[in-house]
């Protein structure tokens, strides 16, 4: 990460906590290590971007509904799955900073430095190398790569390194009244089990025919080692996932679709194509037989924030043989197209978006640190450019002065405003400072009243990108604010 990067990142995390996005979790007693709370702006946007992938999710599709399955799940579901067994990430320790890392993270690290020294061959050969050796489980060859590329631990600045190791990733508990014969469970690390457990359930009670999907929001754990780069990686965090059940032979073309359609949802809230690309994985999990993440440019590097999975079957048909109960699909359709009735286990793509990560995406594609200087004056804003769906306030309602009826003529305008959108009220400071603070927290409209709206009912309405000014009446807020937040310039 260049100086440059490294201070807008500095930046933005400040920024976040300044203006209550998000917080330290339990700051007053020093915090908890990969652990973050969202404050009363982090919250809303959060709301709103949960809002607009289930409904571009499920809304805008007729064939894909939603579930809210549990936390705590039966512990063989986790068994036939594979997370017991396999759910680990290659650890190793540094002896001198007795510090652990993930050996593939400092080995990317390493490849982002070639790059950014422009060694792009150099880059491309030790990632080829890392990618052979995470496919063949070779810990060893991990070792090796650390130490021939004289990695550092970033702590102690030496390479004094243990071996690898695996390093299972579930938090487990006890469910009973004692501790004593009490069953173990385990905080689910991911929501997708959920979903393939209630397969038939939702089949059967929405009448769904294949191809159709089910989507869920929900919070998973991981016990992450290292904490890294903000929010990007957390030990609780939330993801949003959709699992699309397709007949099997079909699912290279939906894996496509699904791959396409994910792509155009994120470039739909105005991130720059060039800061996305799609990275195909050479190590596939255990259950996919094809797999891609969508790659965003933060200030620290090309990372995922969406995974697209073709799974097969594998999950149904572990459940099937765990749960000993059929999950098969009858599939009525076969007969129409001259195949005969047929009963298979359907086959899965897979989407899967770190909600959290997208939060981070789209902070760090809105921020600004704009320079509105001109030759009479110095002068600039930070301003964060939110689509206006997404913002956290949609518009703040300003008094020009807090006399002469101003206060009063504003807040009847904010009492009939705050049913429709989430308001603000300022009236402290002047003007053009209740500007700027709008313009960090990404509101993207002002409504300001001043001595004319008690002559005529109308006020100014100031764009926070352009920061022009119209003025409107005040009985057109309502419609005007409505069509410019409206989901519909998301999803349509």
């Amino acid at each position: 990460m260049s100086k440059n990067n490294d201070e807008l990142f500095k930046n933005v995390i400040g920024h976040a906590k300044e203006y209550g996005f998000v917080f330290p979790s339990s700051e007053i007693y020093d915090g908890l290590s990969a652990v973050y709370d969202y404050g009363q702006l982090g919250a809303e946007l959060k709301n709103n971007l949960k809002t607009y992938w289930w409904k571009s999710m499920v809304q805008m599709n007729e064939n894909i509904v939603g579930l809210d399955s549990a936390i705590f799940m039966h512990p063989k579901i986790w068994k036939a799955s594979g997370h017991v067994d396999g759910f680990a990430d290659p650890m190793i320790d540094n002896k001198d900073s007795k510090k652990r890392y993930r050996a593939d993270n400092l080995i990317e690290d390493k490849i982002a430095k070639y790059e950014s020294e422009g060694k792009k061959e150099k880059a491309e050969i030790l990632q080829q190398a890392m990618d052979a050796a995470l496919t063949a489980d070779d810990l060893s060859a991990l070792k090796n790569l650390i130490e021939e590329h004289q990695i550092v631990c970033p702590v102690s600045g030496t390479r004094n390194w243990t071996d690898v190791r695996q390093f299972n990733l579930m938090f487990s508990t006890q469910m009973g009244a004692m501790a004593e014969g009490s069953d173990e469970v385990y905080l689910r690390p991911e929501t997708a089990q959920g979903i393939f457990v209630n397969f038939l359930n939702v089949q059967k009670s929405g009448r769904m025919k294949i191809p159709f999907g089910i989507a869920q929001i929900g919070k998973a754990f991981r016990n992450e080692v290292i904490a890294r780069q903000f929010i990007m990686r957390m030990r609780e965090f939330e993801q949003m996932e959709m699992q699309f059940f397709v007949r099997p032979g079909t699912e290279m073309e939906w894996y496509k679709h699904w791959k396409e359609t994910r792509l155009k949802w994120h470039l739909a809230i105005g991130t720059p194509e060039n800061k996305y690309r799609f990275h195909d994985h050479v190590k596939l999990a255990h259950y996919a037989n094809a797999a891609v993440d969508i790659e965003f440019e933060f200030p620290f590097g090309f990372k995922e924030v969406e995974g697209i999975h073709s799974r097969t079957d594998f999950d149904l048909s572990q459940h099937q043989k765990f749960s000993g109960k059929k999950m098969q699909y009858f599939d009525n359709d076969l007969n129409q197209e001259g195949k005969p009735y047929g009963n298979y286990i359907p086959y899965v793509i897979e989407t899967s978006i770190g909600l959290d990560r997208l939060f981070l995406l789209t902070l760090c594609n809105a921020y600004e640190e704009e320079d509105l200087s001109s030759d009479e004056r110095q002068d600039s804003r930070t301003v964060l450019h939110l689509h206006p769906a997404l913002a956290p306030v949609k518009a703040t309602v300003l008094p020009l002065t807090k006399k002469d009826g101003l206060p009063e003529k504003a807040r009847q305008i904010m009492d009939k405003l705050k049913y429709d959108f989430n308001m603000q009220y300022d009236e402290k400071d002047s003007i053009g400072k209740r500007y700027r603070r709008q313009d960090a927290i990404g509101t993207p409209f002002c409504i300001t009243v001043d001595h004319q709206s008690l002559e005529d009912d109308t006020v100014t309405i100031r764009h926070r990108d352009s920061m022009k000014q119209e003025r409107v009446l005040t009985k057109d807020l309502k419609n005007i604010i409505g069509e410019l937040v409206s989901w519909k310039n998301l999803l349509s």
